[in-house]
């Protein structure tokens, strides 16, 4: 979905237009990030450094209204760092491993 809008102003006796567009592909299934518990929450937390503890991130996932919406969202795209639904790059991978070997199964 693309959205353009029309700002229109006066400056220095001419009239300006200005035209904004915004591609929107995808974000209108994404407002489960405003419900979401990492909202207002340093972003960094959920991208540690490597071999750093993922607990205080995953601490704000827990009880989250978003946590499956985020995880889906995770798996859906690709993401391969930080934390997401609660899971971290490696719970994540194993999850989409099982997924698969699931398919498989129904699909034989």
């Amino acid at each position: 979905m693309v959205v353009i809008t029309s700002v229109v102003g006066i400056t220095g006796g001419k009239e300006l237009t200005v035209e904004i567009v915004e591609l929107m592909s995808g974000m209108e299934d994404r407002g489960w990030q405003a419900r979401a518990n990492c909202m207002g929450v340093d972003p960094d937390l959920f991208f540690p450094e490597r071999g750093a503890s993922t607990r205080e991130a995953k601490e704000v996932c827990r009880g989250c209204v978003a946590r499956e919406d985020c995880l889906e969202y995770a798996l859906d795209n690709g993401e391969k760092f930080g934390i997401w639904g609660g899971m971290s790059e490696r719970e994540r991978r194993r999850l989409r491993r099982a997924r698969a070997i699931e398919r498989r199964a129904q699909a034989s």
